[in-house]
């Protein structure tokens, strides 16, 4: 990894305060209390389990964008931003499971719900209705999507679309980081020892999200958006911007899973 510059190192850490107290929203939010029993459990699962498939969508907008992903191929951008987004794009589609086979994060976490109990109908069909051409707009007005749902993946879908890929890179970064905190880790670890290990794919993928998008991804973010934006103050104050309306959509998201858990 290269060293991020004084100068551009004073960017990101602006951006970070800035979004500072929307972080701490999240990382203190009543939905990780709500959550008591698996049953509860899955009502997260439900809604949560389309930010983990848009996470994907923003990720290959950014390889689409950064990379050549056309043929004939050509050189296209920076080398080393190049090897960022494809270093992430490897962990996040082509990870291991729990038994050591490939597997993308999103289909890991299907298979978590599936072993707890949860409905994946709404979300299957949701996938199967993008691979039959149906805009994403319209896939989201299908019947068993949560509304809460519907709206953070609009969001996501406006970086996507907006093919500005400094703010795509910003949002990834800043705006995308889970930020669970170790209690409810440590609660879906307890929950699991209690429903004869009908956790242990989601206790896996928590794991491996952290080791897999800890430190190291978020350092390679930080070093892509930091040469996507370089010393432009427009483009550092419009990807705030961005990344704190990431962060409202996700509080947003989470307010309403508490809402639908308290019912």
């Amino acid at each position: 990894m290269l060293p991020i510059s004084t100068t551009v190192n004073k960017y990101i850490e602006q951006l970070k305060a800035e979004i500072a107290p929307l972080r701490q929203q999240l990382i203190d939010h009543r939905v990780y209390a709500a959550v008591k029993t698996i049953e509860d459990l899955n009502i997260f699962m439900e809604h949560h389990i389309y930010a983990v498939w848009d996470f994907m969508s923003l990720l290959k907008s950014l390889q689409r964008n950064l990379t050549c992903v056309n043929v004939p191929w050509v050189p296209v951008g920076n080398p080393q931003t190049r090897y960022l987004i494809n270093e992430i794009v490897l962990g996040e589609e082509s990870d291991v499971d729990e038994h050591g086979q490939r597997t993308s994060h999103f289909e890991l976490y299907i298979r978590a719900m599936q072993q707890a109990g949860s409905s994946t109908t709404a979300i299957s069909a949701l996938v199967a209705n993008i691979k039959s051409g149906m805009p994403v707009e319209e896939c989201l007005e299908q019947d068993g999507v949560p509304e809460a749902s519907a709206a953070f993946v609009k969001n996501t879908f406006s970086v996507v679309t907006s093919g500005n890929v400094a703010l795509q890179a910003a949002v990834f970064t800043f705006g995308r980081e889970d930020l669970i905190p170790g209690m409810f880790i440590s609660f879906v670890n307890e929950l699991n020892k209690s429903t004869d290990n009908k956790l242990s794919t989601l206790k896996y993928y928590l794991e491996r999200h952290i080791e897999v998008d800890g430190d190291h991804h978020s350092h390679l973010g930080f070093e892509m958006t930091a040469e996507l934006c370089g010393t432009d103050d427009a483009k550092w104050a419009a990807a705030t911007v961005a990344v704190k309306q990431a962060l409202e959509h996700r509080i947003q998201l989470w307010n309403a899973i508490a809402d639908a858990i308290a019912i």
